[in-house]
């Protein structure tokens, strides 16, 4: 199974950022931050509705006019796909995943297909990395009921098993209810990049280092193209103190990737820890 850029957003919560190259001090995972429009709404009480309200509140003249005609095109444009389409596409430009992912629901409520459903999952699931944490709860809750909705629809959809398992460990009381989904999926389907994933990205988390280089390493087997395992290795390495093979492993990525800063910024950070290394052996 290859694993496209949407599923790894997904998974990951981002796509890796360059200023995650750098590494920073350990961890390699951004930190997450709450989204700006939202900070003072409280989901969890205000439910998505006042959430959303408190969202247009927060914008400019303009753009609350810009939301208002587009609100109205909702209710009384026959091309209902094309009016979500253009709200989704506004709040995705006013970054703030949180209402793109309510409007996308909205959408799968209108017309309740397994891809929309599963993009309103996809959507709420990647909004959990850009909340505060009294955001979370609620945004974990929509992805699970929308996974849902995806596997009423078809049953045999093992990214939105995968995901749905996912969030159970993430945002759930009940943790391990998601890892046994996830060993379950495993029995039948080790080679699936995505479950792969989200065992690595957990031991990452949790900092199980050995867990996570096992996991990072089988992503590369069997998505040789997934480069950016590279760079979490590069940081499990680091993090047990294994400098030599940090570096080989960024020494990998930098020989894959193609975009020229990026090679360029690494190879400045390869060149540091090797400095390192050096001095390390000599002293």
């Amino acid at each position: 199974m290859k694993l496209n850029k949407t599923q790894i957003a997904v998974v990951s919560g981002a796509l890796i950022l360059i200023v995650l190259l750098l590494f920073a001090n350990t961890k390699i995972l951004p930190k997450e931050e709450a989204v700006p429009s939202s900070e003072h709404a409280n989901p969890t009480t205000l439910g998505f509705t006042k959430m959303v309200q408190s969202a247009i509140d927060g914008l400019g003249t303009d753009e609350k006019k810009a939301i208002a005609k587009l609100d109205e095109a909702i209710k009384s444009s026959p091309n209902k796909k094309v009016a979500f389409e253009n709200m989704i596409n506004m709040w995705d430009s006013l970054k703030n995943p949180s209402v793109a992912a309510y409007y996308m629901e909205q959408a799968s409520i209108a017309s309740p297909t397994e891809s929309n459903w599963l993009e309103a999952a996809n959507r709420y699931y990647a909004a959990t990395r850009f909340v505060g944490e009294a955001e979370k709860p609620l945004l974990f809750g929509k992805a699970m009921e929308s996974f849902e909705h995806v596997l009423q629809l078809n049953p045999k959809n093992l990214d939105a098993k995968i995901n749905l398992a996912s969030c159970y460990v993430e945002g759930s009381a009940d943790p391990m209810k998601g890892i046994g989904m996830l060993r379950e999926i495993e029995k039948t389907d080790s080679n699936n990049v995505n479950l792969q994933l989200n065992f690595a990205f957990f031991s990452e988390r949790s900092g199980q280092w050995p867990k996570a280089i096992a996991r990072f390493e089988k992503v590369l087997r069997i998505q040789p193209d997934f480069i950016e395992a590279y760079l979490h290795l590069a940081d499990a390495y680091q993090q047990m103190g294994n400098k030599e093979k940090a570096i080989e492993s960024l020494k990998k990525y930098v020989s894959l990737v193609d975009d020229v800063t990026i090679k360029t910024e690494v190879q400045e950070y390869i060149n540091k820890l090797t400095t390192e290394e050096t001095h390390g052996h000599t002293q």
